[in-house]
């Protein structure tokens, strides 16, 4: 049977990535705050069309908007595990990122009452512990990596860059990733940004974004009889109201194709059941 998913994902990340960067003045904390105002603007519009979304949230989020969050969740959103803070694994310890794991996830079970699924990583960069311990916290699924587009795949650990620069796979685990783009993800289309040795110029024309977001989907359509697209969205990107108006039109477009919304866990879940595991995972093996 043929069915193409849909997974719309909203990282709600409000101050957080801005104080990862050290941006904390007040106009980058102001560019935060205003992802509050988008996701008043987004739940409004899945409700509209009854849609079940993922929403990745930092553990710092959901402590600066408590009731926004409690929405999401009460709305039937899943939502993901986004760390604690928004700094990338790959500038923490291995024992902070383990703890910010479980503190989120403490977060996410008290705000929501149900166990977390799924992860994404801020800035999708890994350190080389995060695949152990996501297994070593019963995650499902990941969603940080680029190594498919359309069907998700099982992660790896341990892969290794030899000296004459060939890579050696390390071994698959039972950890699902959903994977990402950064063709399906509004930032860098949109934000524009302004440091001391960088500029990221953002600000394309909207309907020129959405062309290249629908004709992802038609490809998937035209290539696979089962797949999974997953679009990345932030509430202070999307939430703009030019955006907002793509994003409806996003919507609309790919009901008229016959996309299948859902959330991610259940996404995985269904890869899982058509791809069961095939061995142990022997590397869980004295991780905890």
């Amino acid at each position: 049977m043929t069915r193409h998913l849909v997974c719309l994902s909203f990282d709600f990340d409000a101050f957080s990535g801005w104080i990862a960067r050290g941006l904390t003045t007040p106009t980058p904390m102001s560019r935060g705050e205003f992802g509050a105002i988008g996701a008043e603007r987004i739940l409004a519009l899945l409700e509209k069309y009854n849609i079940h979304t993922t929403w990745f949230i930092p553990g710092v989020t959901i402590g600066t908007y408590p009731e926004i969050c409690g929405r999401v969740a009460g709305a039937g959103h899943e939502i993901g595990n986004h760390g604690w803070t928004h700094t990338p694994p790959t500038k923490l310890t291995p024992t902070t990122e383990d703890t910010d794991l479980e503190r989120a996830n403490y977060a996410i079970q008290r705000l929501s009452g149900i166990s977390v699924k799924g992860y994404r990583s801020p800035s999708w960069d890994l350190s080389p512990h995060t695949i152990q311990l996501l297994i070593k916290h019963g995650f499902l699924y990941d969603s940080s990596m680029m190594g498919n587009d359309h069907h998700p795949y099982r992660a790896r650990y341990e892969d290794k860059i030899a000296q004459d620069g060939v890579l050696q796979f390390g071994p698959k685990t039972d950890l699902i990733e959903m994977p990402i783009s950064w063709t399906l993800d509004d930032y860098p289309y949109f934000e524009f940004v302004r440091t001391e040795t960088t500029i990221l110029p953002g600000l394309s024309i909207a309907e020129n974004v959405l062309k290249n977001w629908v004709d992802d989907f038609s490809f998937m359509r035209k290539t696979e009889t089962w797949g999974v697209l997953t679009y990345t969205f932030h509430p202070f990107v999307i939430g703009r109201g030019h955006r907002m108006i793509i994003l409806e039109k996003l919507i609309q477009k790919l009901i008229d194709m016959g996309a299948i919304f859902t959330t991610m866990g259940a996404a995985a879940q269904e890869f899982l059941e058509r791809e069961p595991p095939t061995s142990p995972q022997k590397q869980t093996e004295g991780s905890e």
